[in-house]
C-alpha cells in the first residue's frame, strides 16, 4: 500500500467520523432513537415483555454507547487541536503577549499551575491600575520575574 492511499483511507475515516458525529448530535437523530425507544416499548407486549426484549434494547444501546464514546472522543481531539493552533497563531501574533504560552498544552500541571498563580496575581496588580488599557505581559520587567520565583517556590512548598 502506498502513502497515497493510505492517505485516502485516513481522509475516507476523517470525513465518515466528522459526518457521523455531525449526524448523531442532529435533531433527527433524537427523533429516531426517540422512535426506536418507543417502537422497542411498543413491541413489549407481543415478546410477553420477555428477557429477550429487554436484551435486544440493550445490546443495541451498548453497542451505539461503545462506538459513540469513540467517535465523540475522535471529534473532540480534532476540535481542541484546531483551537488550540488558533490560540498559539494569536498568541505568536501579538507582539504583548509571551511567546512562552505558545504549546503551553504541553507544560507540565504543576508548570501550569505556577502560570495560573502569576495571571491571578498579574490580574490584582491591573485592578490596582488607573489605567485600565495599561497592558502587562509574563515577560514584562525584572521585579515581575522575581515574584514568579516566589510564587514558585510557594507552591513548591505547598505541594510537599
Amino acid at each position: 500500500m502506498n502513502s497515497n492511499e493510505k492517505f485516502s483511507r485516513l481522509h475516507f475515516f476523517e470525513k465518515l467520523s466528522s459526518h457521523v458525529a455531525n449526524a448523531s448530535g442532529s435533531n433527527p437523530a433524537i427523533v429516531i432513537a426517540a422512535a426506536i425507544v418507543l417502537i422497542w416499548l411498543l413491541a413489549g407486549p407481543f415478546f410477553n415483555y420477555s428477557e429477550h426484549w429487554q436484551w435486544m434494547i440493550h445490546t443495541v444501546t451498548t453497542i451505539i454507547t461503545f462506538l459513540m464514546v469513540f467517535l465523540i472522543q475522535k471529534s473532540q481531539n480534532k476540535d481542541a487541536l484546531a483551537i488550540q493552533l488558533k490560540l498559539n497563531e494569536l498568541v505568536a501574533a501579538n507582539e504583548l503577549a509571551s511567546n512562552r504560552l505558545v504549546d503551553i498544552e504541553n507544560m507540565s500541571e504543576h508548570e501550569l499551575k505556577i502560570i495560573q498563580k502569576y495571571y491571578s496575581k498579574l490580574s490584582d496588580f491591573t485592578r490596582k491600575e488607573e489605567n485600565l488599557q495599561q497592558s502587562h505581559s509574563i515577560d514584562e520587567s525584572e521585579a515581575d520575574h522575581d515574584i514568579k520565583k516566589d510564587m514558585e517556590k510557594e507552591l513548591i512548598a505547598k505541594l510537599k
